[in-house]
């Protein structure tokens, strides 16, 4: 049987700190993991900037509410749930997550948790495991699942090698050129025919 993994932003939904960015005027919020490898390093700079412009939980979740999944998104992930399990594995944060997942019909979302002080102020953040995305399809496959996986950036690759098939999705030039092992597709009709075919070669093997 086949499990898909998904990552979350830039796959199904638009990129939240990008979001955050344009409507709070702070370029620096831009960066995202197609930008900077290093996770730790971005959120580093990420918690910086709202410590800088007293940004707190709540002025982050209130621009998050008036955003939605990508066009064709919901359909994709119905279509795929259909035939598949499918999990979400996203270096986003349960406190960012929710309405998405309200609106994609609670799919399955393994991801992080932000430290919150008493004044709403974000302070930290608590990473459910080192490597996660690796970690979790490594886990699947102990388990017996024949494992698929689509991601658009760095932090998706290491989920990418460790599955039995890999893919980009709309992933930018950069990470594409970097890494021409994997085969990068652009629509949700394509990267669903990745999975099937991903299916059956599974099968045959077996």
């Amino acid at each position: 049987m086949q499990i898909i993994c998904l990552d979350l932003e830039g796959v199904l939904i638009p990129e939240i700190w990008i979001e955050l960015a344009r409507e709070t005027g702070i370029e620096g919020l831009m960066a995202t993991t197609r930008d900077i490898p290093d996770y730790d390093a971005l959120m580093k700079q990420r918690l910086d900037y709202l410590e800088r412009n007293n940004l707190r939980l709540d002025d982050i979740q209130s621009v998050i509410s008036g955003m939605e999944p990508l066009p064709g998104a919901k359909h994709f992930l119905d279509t795929l749930r259909t035939k598949y399990q499918v999990m979400i594995l996203s270096d986003t944060f349960y406190e960012f997550a929710s309405p998405f997942m309200r609106q994609l019909a609670w799919p399955t979302l393994l991801c992080h948790r932000l430290t919150v002080d008493d004044q709403g102020r974000v302070i930290g953040y608590v990473l459910r495991q080192k490597d996660p995305k690796r970690n979790v399809v490594r886990a699947l496959k102990h388990l017996n699942f024949h494992v698929s996986a689509a991601g658009d950036s760095y932090n998706d690759v290491t989920m990418l090698e460790e599955a039995d098939a890999g893919f980009l999705f709309c992933a930018p030039e950069n990470v594409i050129e970097e890494f021409p092992q994997f085969l990068s597709t652009t629509s949700y009709d394509e990267l669903v025919e990745c999975f099937d075919k991903s299916e059956q070669d599974g099968k045959s093997v077996k």
